[in-house]
Parts: C-alpha cells; sequence; structure tokens
C-alpha cells in the first residue's frame, strides 16, 4: 500500500517493459481486425474504422451534390450500405457540423480504405507533436504512441487526434500566441461539447485576443458553410441534433457502458433521463466553479490547463472512451509539473491509472457496470485542484513542500 501511495513501484524498467507490451498488444489487435476482414467489413459486421463510416459517407453526399442529406439517418445509411455492400450493418450517424462537411467531402474524395488511412495518418502526428511538445522527458513519445487511447482512437476511425491536437494546442498558446490559440479553439467547434467550458474561462481571465479569435473562427465557419452548402444545412442540422440526444443519448442506441459521463452512468443503473439529467448538472456546477477558480489562481500553467481538459470531459454528457485521447494531454501535464517539482501522495499511481484507463473502462462498465472512466476523470480533476491548493499554501509558508 505504502508503494501505491509515493509511488515507487513505477519504475523507468516497468514503464518500459509494459509500454512495449501494451504498444504490442494494440498494433496486434489492429492487425488482426484488418486480416480477418472481408470487403471492408470486420469479423462482426462493422466496417472498418466503424465510426469513419459516418464521415466518409457524409463526404460522399457532398460529392453527390446533397450535402443536407448527411443528416438524413435513411439516406445516410444507405451510403454505408452501398459502400460496403451488405444490407444489415450498423448504422454509424453523422453528428457533426456542417462546417466538418469539408474535411468528410475531401476524406470521401478518396476510396475508403485510403481515406480512413490518410485519416489516421495525417492526424495522429498532430497528437504527438503537441503532446511532445508538453513533456519532453526521454520516455515520452514512447508513452504517447503506446497510450492505449490511440488504439481504441484507430480502431473506431475516430477524431480524437484531432480532439488532442487542438485543445491542447490551444492551452499551449494561450499566452503566448493568442490568435493562434483562438483559431486552434475556433476550430474545435466541429466537436462542441468539448468547448463548452472555454469562453467561460477566457472571459473570467481578460484573454479577449484568444475569445475574440475563437469566435471570429467559429463565425466564418458558419459563413463559409452557408456560402457552400446553403442555408437549408442549419435546418437539417438542427433535426440531427433531437435524433443525437433522443435517440442516441437519452434512448441509449449508443450504449451507455461506451460513455464517460455521470449521465450515462445513470443511465446504466437504470436511473431515467430526469435523474441522470440531475446527476449531470449537480456534478457540472461544482467543477465549472472549481475549473474557474483554478484559473482566477496564480497556480501553474500546467496545472490549469490539465484541469481545464479535465473539466471538459466532466461536464458534458456526450463523452465516449475514445475520447480519453484528450487525458493524454492532462497526464502530460501533471506528470511534466510532478518531475519539476515532485510528486503528492497518490499522484503517481494515479496517473499510472489514467494511462491504462482507455483499456479497462470499457471493460469495468460492461462487465461489473462500474463507470471507472468518470471515477477516474474525478479522481484527477480532485488530483489537480487538491495539488494547486497544496502549492498555493506552500507559497506562502503554510505548508511544508512536496
Amino acid at each position: 500500500m505504502n508503494s501505491l501511495k509515493t509511488g515507487d513501484w513505477i519504475t523507468v524498467e516497468r514503464i518500459r517493459v509494459y509500454t512495449f507490451m501494451i504498444l504490442a498488444f494494440g498494433l496486434a489487435a489492429i492487425v488482426g481486425v484488418i486480416l480477418t476482414s472481408h470487403g471492408g467489413v470486420d469479423f462482426k459486421g462493422r466496417p472498418l474504422g466503424t465510426d469513419f463510416s459516418n464521415v466518409w459517407s457524409a463526404g460522399r453526399l457532398v460529392l453527390d451534390g446533397a450535402p443536407e442529406q448527411a443528416y438524413d439517418v435513411k439516406l445516410h445509411h444507405l451510403v454505408q450500405k452501398a459502400t460496403f455492400n451488405t444490407p444489415n450493418i450498423p448504422y454509424y450517424g453523422w453528428h457533426y457540423p456542417p462546417f466538418f462537411l469539408f474535411v468528410a467531402a475531401f476524406l470521401a474524395s478518396l476510396p475508403y480504405g485510403w481515406a480512413l488511412l490518410v485519416w489516421m495518418g495525417a492526424t495522429f502526428p498532430l497528437y504527438y507533436k503537441i503532446t511532445r511538445s508538453i513533456s519532453k522527458v526521454p520516455l515520452t513519445p514512447l508513452l504517447i504512441a503506446a497510450y492505449p487511447a490511440v488504439a481504441v482512437n484507430l480502431m473506431h476511425g475516430q477524431n480524437g487526434f484531432v480532439n488532442a491536437a487542438l485543445l491542447g494546442a490551444g492551452l499551449v498558446w494561450i499566452d503566448s500566441r493568442p490568435v493562434l490559440s483562438g483559431f486552434a479553439i475556433g476550430l474545435l467547434a466541429y466537436k462542441p461539447q468539448f468547448g463548452v467550458l472555454i469562453p467561460f474561462v477566457l472571459m473570467a481571465t481578460g484573454r479577449w485576443k484568444v475569445f475574440v479569435t475563437a469566435t471570429l473562427t467559429v463565425v466564418g465557419l458558419v459563413v463559409l458553410s452557408t456560402l457552400v452548402f446553403g442555408m437549408e444545412i442549419w435546418p437539417a442540422f438542427y433535426s440531427s441534433t433531437e435524433f443525437t440526444r433522443k435517440v442516441v443519448l437519452e434512448a441509449g442506441a449508443l450504449s451507455p457502458e461506451k460513455m464517460l459521463s455521470i449521465f450515462s452512468a445513470f443511465r446504466m443503473w437504470g436511473g431515467s433521463v430526469l435523474v441522470a439529467y440531475i446527476a449531470q448538472a449537480f456534478l457540472t456546477i461544482p467543477v465549472v466553479i472549481g475549473v474557474i477558480w483554478l484559473w482566477l489562481k496564480p497556480a501553474d500553467q500546467a496545472l490549469k490547463s490539465a484541469g481545464l481538459v479535465t473539466a471538459a470531459l466532466l461536464v458534458t454528457p456526450y463523452a465516449l472512451d475514445y475520447d480519453l485521447m484528450l487525458v493524454a494531454l492532462s497526464i502530460a501535464w501533471v506528470a511534466s509539473y510532478g518531475l519539476k517539482r515532485g510528486f503528492l501522495a497518490w499522484e503517481k499511481s494515479t496517473l499510472a491509472l489514467l494511462w491504462v484507463l482507455p483499456l479497462i473502462a470499457r471493460l469495468a462498465a460492461i462487465g461489473f457496470k462500474i463507470p471507472l472512466g468518470l471515477m477516474a476523470l474525478l479522481l484527477l480533476f480532485i488530483m489537480i485542484i487538491r495539488r494547486t491548493k497544496n502549492d498555493l499554501n506552500w507559497s506562502k509558508g503554510v505548508v511544508n513542500g512536496p
């Protein structure tokens, strides 16, 4: 127990060995799925890259001159069925704002397999570069590549690499390059559930150049989308949000075991939609207060950034285990800070838990109805707040250092 408390069990040799093992396991799983696939469909009847099929199919509709049909469930599903020549293929819905159709259309100009390869191959380096800029210790490249959320993101053909790159860049540049920071944050609007907290933090801390740039970026994306796709794209998008909320989130078309929020935890336990929303509100309020407090204090920027990323995942009811790609940023910031300033009790072991979390979160939820993802995110946020309070008190001479 004392070894867990101090983190002494985490040695360089253990990190190297177990990280290589997990990296090899992830690569083997991906190769196995590819080798056992047929016609772009895996052994379970799902398209390779599963969720990527919704992006490529939406882009195909744009190229066919019917972008608004990407928000029509039946028509969008027909494209997926035709693409893989499989009538029983599961439906993967398109839930993004219209400006992400530009990316979808570009990818759909390529054959599906090549598009998936390009999407993953082009976005992974973005995630790698921004995370590497946060942590420069020798083992970081291996930890970045082997982080289990990477394999989860690759298997789903998801956009976690882009999310991590945009949010990470926005926070890394927030003081040194405010215009670029605002641009990166504005681009994150294609995944709006992760940007809800950012405007409040920017306004509370008076970072108006970042705020204005982010706002203008979003306005520019909206205008450009309207000019290219027409006004009718917006009613279509708005109607689709009802499907996302009522069917995917509330009715459980997307299994709550795959999700990270307290909303999904209560739904997994059999709670009503109303009770789940109340629980989400009760968690969101103190998290918002906590992150604003954190950013208003003279805390280290690494702790502020890690706290905001973690809070962004906690306040939305719609976050999945592949969205744990964002936690790579928090781990990098907190670990780098701890290596400079020393670690408090339990911090090293908590970071180790968070690093393996994408490997076990879904299994814990499916097998035992334990929302391990949610619990670990809460633990991380509390740890960041605790560390900030400790260091602020230390700077005042109230307590001893780490």
